[in-house]
């Protein structure tokens, strides 16, 4: 009795790790297919482009290569461009957002308790209700067709603040307790307790920020108008 029971248990496990492998290997084929259809469209000359999708690779690869090297668009530069404010805009979210998550975390201050009120509001604000006031304030600073004006206002995001709190809450006491007791400042618990701590939700922030960036066009069409300066996703 026993063994069938134990038989019928392994099947459904079997069954079910079948099932997790053939949704997995449906999820990745979803995702790499269109690295495909990127390669595929890169082999093909404009009026190939607009007859439609084909999955066979043509042969205008080096023809599209040459003209993207040496064509009238500034790519190349577009690209240095986006990752200067992209890395830019990434650390220095990510160091400050840190920062701020953790003085509210390990400091008691006067209406701690309605900051995350403070935080959920402002990020139920629209970007799009902010960009006025913020090219007013990057006008008058001066700021305006510079790399400052586009990566300032990354420096502080709601949700940023927002997750490291939480990851923050999740670190046991005795961490910051036993670095007390050795003698170390809350900003050394920071630095050497906190943040290695906290590296999953750093990582995941630095990446969406980077790529927030990256592919950012509306601020940036704001804020430059030298084509040296352009993003890639304006030039």
């Amino acid at each position: 009795m026993n063994e069938n029971k134990n038989l019928k248990k392994g099947l459904g496990i079997h069954a079910r790790r079948f099932i997790a492998y053939i949704v997995l290997i449906l999820v990745t084929f979803a995702c790499l297919f269109w690295f495909y259809v990127l390669f595929i469209n890169a082999t093909r000359s404009n009026g190939e482009l607009q007859a439609g999708f084909t999955p066979l690779p043509s042969t205008h690869l080096l023809e599209n290569w040459n003209n993207l090297v040496h064509g009238t668009l500034p790519v190349w530069q577009g690209m240095i461009n986006s990752l200067i404010v992209s890395v830019l805009s990434a650390a220095l979210c990510t160091y400050f957002s840190t920062m701020t998550a953790y003085a509210i975390h390990a400091y008691d201050f006067r209406l701690k308790k309605y900051i995350y009120t403070f935080i959920l509001a402002v990020m139920m604000i629209p970007t799009q209700v902010t960009m006025i006031p913020l090219f007013v304030i990057m006008n008058n600073l001066g700021l305006i067709n510079t790399y400052p004006s586009v990566i300032l206002p990354s420096l502080f995001r709601a949700f940023a603040v927002f997750m490291l709190v939480q990851q923050m809450r999740g670190i046991p006491n005795d961490y910051t307790e036993a670095a007390e007791l050795a003698g170390a400042g809350l900003f050394r618990i920071y630095r050497t307790v906190v943040l290695p701590l906290s590296g999953s939700a750093i990582a995941t922030l630095t990446i969406t920020t980077f790529m927030e960036s990256w592919n950012d066009y509306l601020w940036p069409l704001l804020m430059l108008n030298d084509k040296n300066k352009m993003t890639l996703t304006l030039a």
